[in-house]
């Protein structure tokens, strides 16, 4: 049945709903690219709170999402922007779920890095911004994940310039038992973070970001970029030590940056593979193979999908996300730690299922449609 969907200018328009869902089967491990997708919490939809309140996580959601993810070969990036934190998720919350999400990883054999940042805090001197690092560094190590050392917003508030930045990071790779991911996320995530590695003009910023990764080569495993700027992601991933990685964080761009070229490529970390999962596991597979064409023709069509839901302001993205999991079955609700379910318009959620839909992303479409029909009933759409 024809469902009427409201777009920005209060108008109706009609969408006939796929019947099929796209056919992805779990398969083999990856071979040619390490990708994992940052993952979304569930909230608990009978909680008593309120947005000013601590997060109360459905845990059992929760950790089923990121079995899902593990079951179609994908790493999980646990604790990040996209389980939002610093949006929502505050460090005691965050801190639980990177124990409870790693003990899941060890019984089920998935892959997981987790975040390590200092939103203990919201400021400090560099004495305190290191501790800080260091009390989550650790209790990721002591989980038994691989460290993803987070941009922090009490750095980038107490820095006075690219020393500061060589100073901590150079103190805590010194110190981590293991390779770690360096995570530069740009403004567009989050607004504090502007003028990241000591200076606002980026190619100053790429300098001493370079810096800290040529001083302690043998603790990076990887960088990961969220800048929304191909053309700056391919010029740092060439200038990186070898063995070093790149992991694109490019939601914008990520087909062109994972495939890519003769000089080398992007492996993944990325949000929007949160709902692509199984499809994104699907192309890569198909890049393994060597058909590079056959990974664009399946991915390239997703980054509509992908720029609507990280359309300004980007850092909302989250709410698209969580959207489509409950459309997709994932959960039983659309409610957000935080109220952050109220993000985003209604016109937005209706393009958002449109172009989910037309890619075939939820197992069960008629679920998808109901609830989407739910949705538009809520706002006071008349079918």
């Amino acid at each position: 049945m024809t469902i009427h969907l409201p777009a920005p200018d209060g108008s109706l328009r009609a969408y006939e709903p796929r019947t099929e869902p796209l056919a992805v089967t779990p398969g083999t491990p990856f071979t040619s690219r390490t990708v994992f997708s940052a993952a979304h919490v569930v909230a608990d939809p009978f909680a008593d709170t309120n947005p000013d309140a601590p997060a109360v996580v459905d845990w059992d959601a929760t950790l089923a999402f990121r079995r899902h993810l593990w079951s179609h070969g994908l790493g999980v990036a646990e604790a990040m922007d996209t389980a939002q934190r610093g949006m929502g998720l505050d460090w005691a919350g965050a801190a639980e779920l990177i124990r409870r999400s790693a003990a899941e990883a060890r019984a089920v054999g998935g892959r997981i890095a987790c975040g390590v940042g200092t939103d203990q805090i919201t400021g400090g001197t560099l004495a305190e911004i290191r501790a800080a690092y260091e009390e989550q560094l650790a209790l990721v190590e002591e989980a038994g994940a691989q460290a993803i050392l987070m941009a922090s917003r009490a750095l980038a508030a107490t820095a006075t310039g690219p020393e500061d930045y060589l100073d901590v990071y150079g103190h805590l790779l010194r110190q981590a038992a293991e390779p770690v991911v360096l995570h530069w996320l740009g403004p567009m995530f989050d607004p504090a973070l502007a003028g990241y590695w000591g200076s606002a003009d980026l190619d100053a910023a790429t300098e001493t970001f370079l810096e800290v990764i040529a001083a302690h080569p043998d603790k990076v495993d990887g960088i990961k970029v969220s800048l929304l700027d191909a053309q700056r992601e391919v010029d740092l991933r060439r200038r990186l030590p070898q063995g070093v990685r790149c992991y694109t964080g490019d939601d914008f761009n990520y087909p062109e940056l994972i495939a890519g070229d003769e000089q080398g490529f992007s492996h993944a970390l990325l949000g929007i593979f949160d709902p692509l999962g199984p499809l994104a596991a699907q192309a890569v597979r198909l890049l393994d193979t060597g058909d590079t064409a056959a990974f664009r023709g399946l991915l390239d069509p997703t980054v509509e999908l992908s720029r609507h839901l990280f359309e300004t302001p980007t850092r909302f993205y989250k709410t698209g996300v969580v959207f489509l999991a409950w459309l997709a079955g994932h959960q039983t609700h659309f409610t957000m730690v935080g109220g952050l379910q109220s993000a985003r318009s209604l016109p937005h959620f209706a393009r958002a299922y449109e172009l989910a839909d037309g890619l075939g992303l939820f197992p069960d479409p008629k679920l998808a449609e109901d609830r989407m029909r739910t949705l538009l009933a809520l706002y006071g759409v008349n079918q």
